[in-house]
């Protein structure tokens, strides 16, 4: 980037515009990230990130996004703030390149105010805040103030810190068994979120609570796990004939082990691994009755 001289007030003015478009994409996206922890580490198991490191990739995220968006917004650390914000967007660019076959067409609203999916525009977009980001750097002043500079990357992490002990702090529910089997395979409990449905396809009110269950709008991340109470050999028809959608485990002992109850149907909402919530009331559906009404309080179906 240019040394410390004097700009033209016309490239000062475009250097500015350029540098707060950048600032609130990446201030809302970052501080997004940091008041939703865990849904957005879901999403990066998404995009194809191991579940191992994707809380904690999603922290680091939301600060250095966070940050660099404060820093290319103040004048005298814009130039560090345009250097990480292209080094994010170039990062982004190359991972969606490198998977892009496996990545087309989900969606990447990781900007709350850019609404777009994996796709040729995407890369189009990336670049043109890329070239924004470099513009607004290359007609700022030379960066100093490294000591205030760390004060507000403090502040920053205190914040994200903060939110992240919030959000963990909510997961105090009964734990669910590590993982159980599904198509004779372990499969982890642990993270996402998950809608344990225990049912008899024999019975008549089983029937018509997953009948109306399958036509719920339910939320892109949320797994729904049929658990049959008896003749398990029928489950695989009852949620086929019922058109709910969902995978089936037998682990009946070990799941009603955990999370007690009596006659089907009955459900366990399951968040990262614990309960959010039992739903356990199947009435004729109406408006706004259940299990809808519980299942959409907990954020599992529009």
């Amino acid at each position: 980037m240019s040394g410390a001289v004097e700009v033209p007030s016309w490239k000062n003015i475009v250097g500015h515009v350029a540098a707060f478009a950048i600032a609130l994409i990446f201030i809302s996206s970052g501080v997004w990230k940091i008041t939703n922890p865990v849904m957005w580490s879901r999403f990066m198991e998404e995009f194809l990130l191991p579940s191992a490191i994707s809380l904690p990739f999603t922290f680091a995220l939301s600060v250095t996004e966070t940050f660099a968006g404060v820093a290319i917004l103040v004048p005298r650390f814009r130039r560090w703030g345009a250097i990480l914000t292209s080094l994010l967007l170039i990062g982004f660019m190359g991972y969606i390149g490198l998977h892009y076959s496996q990545l087309v067409g989900k969606d990447c609203s990781c900007f709350p105010i850019v609404k777009r999916s994996v796709g040729p525009m995407l890369f189009v977009g990336d670049g043109a805040m890329l070239l924004a980001s470099i513009l607004a750097g290359w007609w700022a002043k030379p960066a100093s103030g490294l000591r205030s500079a760390a004060v507000v990357l403090g502040a920053v992490l205190v914040f994200a810190g903060i939110s992240l002990g919030a959000a963990l702090s909510h997961q105090t529910g009964t734990k669910a068994p590590d993982s159980i089997v599904v198509d004779g395979k372990p499969y982890s409990l642990q993270r996402g979120r998950i809608f344990i449905f225990f049912f008899d396809p024999e019975c008549s009110h089983c029937n018509d609570a997953a009948k109306h269950m399958s036509t719920y709008h339910w939320k892109h991340d949320v797994t729904v796990i049929g658990v049959p109470t008896r003749v398990p050999q029928f489950a695989e028809g009852f949620m086929s004939d019922n058109k709910l959608k969902g995978l089936v485990s037998r682990d009946l002992d070990k799941l009603k082990a955990v999370f007690p109850f009596g006659d089907p149907p009955y459900g366990v909402a399951l968040e990262n691994g614990y309960e959010v919530g039992p739903v356990s009331h199947y009435d004729d559906e109406d408006n706004g009755a259940e299990p809808a009404a519980t299942l959409r309080k907990l954020g599992y179906i529009d």
